[in-house]
């Protein structure tokens, strides 16, 4: 491959050192206008995701200089190329992967049931590991910050806009209650609707548990509530429960995700398993659920980004993303993982209630 750089120096001399496939090359700047410079030519060992790294060495002007474009060629550059063209944003954040779960037949579904288990060293920051998805809404758990880690519960309202304050009363998700320690209030940005979250330090390597309750609730509304099980504190927990006007229906839709909301960790590889997914029915019958589609984004689907990845192990389906790995998985597949055949066992009658 071909390297060069279109750059300026301000004044004086820089020099700068280009690095690619482990072999760097040292060019000296003494241009005060944008000018193509040849870097030179550098062996890659194989196809797939390789970095361009650009160091400043040392200056003797006000600062190093500035590089309008990377410019490269040569036989390896050939072929297709893959790099984030346009949309940079959902570019450096990376690629979204989902889980669509397959159900064994028609059902009208009371409760959802799914677990996680995140692999050390990949709780990233940044990271959303959604383990129950259905069709008004969403509930998982996320890496915010180094300090900070949360149980998210979001429900959206049936009234298309990005802006919750543009809401019309009759088309508002009400609060039914929350948990201990619950912070509750309005999302946008990607729909609107009410929201509920818990601060709490989950860790990397156990296993945590996500119960999901919908049905309808008379008047055409229908009530979501949230519970998690954490092994730190083995008992499950209320997260919250939410009215959705206009909708009259049990759970459906039943879908995993990752994603990567911070696009600074975007080049930060990350995987999640989602394990021991079961269904019940009104009638208090369990169905477990072995069967999943494998499905991507925009940024996946436009080729802006190739580092995902889905599959199963064991009793578990996994997900990845990010990190500009090279093993990408084919879109669009079914996967299946093995059955346990043991449904959760689960006291539905100590669950707390939801109340304001």
């Amino acid at each position: 491959m071909h390297v060069g750089l279109n750059a300026k120096v301000p004044e004086g001399t820089s020099v700068i050192r280009v690095t690619v496939g482990g072999e760097s090359k040292e060019i000296t700047l003494a241009n005060t206008d944008y000018q193509d410079l040849v870097v030179g030519k550098f062996d890659l060992p194989s196809a797939g995701y390789h970095y361009i790294e650009v160091q400043g060495i040392s200056n003797s002007g006000y600062w190093i200089g500035d590089i309008n474009e990377v410019l490269i060629g040569g036989f390896a550059t050939a072929g297709p190329l893959i790099y984030v063209k346009d949309g940079f944003y959902f570019g450096r954040r990376g690629p979204s992967v989902h889980l669509s779960f397959l159900l064994p037949g028609d059902t009208d579904v009371q409760w959802f049931y799914n677990e996680i288990t995140v692999p050390e060293g990949d709780d990233v920051i940044g990271s959303f590991f959604m383990a129950n998805g259905f069709a008004g809404g969403y509930f998982g758990m996320q890496v915010n910050s180094e300090m900070e880690r949360r149980i998210l519960f979001s429900v959206w309202s049936p009234y298309n806009t990005d802006n919750p304050a543009e809401i019309p009363e009759e088309s508002k998700v009400l609060l039914l209650g929350k948990g201990r320690g619950v912070t509750t209030g309005e999302f946008g940005n990607e729909g609107s609707g009410g929201q509920s979250y818990k601060v709490f330090d989950w860790q990397a390597g156990n296993t945590y548990k996500f119960l999901l309750r919908g049905e309808p609730n008379g008047d055409n509304y229908t009530a979501y509530t949230a519970y998690f099980y954490a092994p730190e504190e083995g008992e499950w927990r209320l997260i919250a429960g939410f009215n959705r006007p206009l909708t009259n229906t049990y759970l459906t839709r039943f879908h995993s995700f990752l994603e990567n909301f911070i696009p600074a960790t975007g080049f930060i590889r990350r995987k999640g398993l989602f394990s021991n997914q079961w269904i019940r029915d009104k009638d208090g019958n369990w169905q477990e659920l072995t069967k999943a589609k494998f499905t991507a984004d925009a940024t996946a689907r436009k080729e802006a980004r190739l580092d995902y990845a889905g599959g199963s192990e064991g009793t578990s389906f996994y997900l990845e993303n990010c990190g500009f790995f090279d093993d990408a998985a084919t879109l669009d597949i079914k996967l299946e993982r093995s059955s346990t055949g043991n449904p959760p066992d689960i006291d539905f009658s100590q669950l707390e209630v939801p109340r304001l």
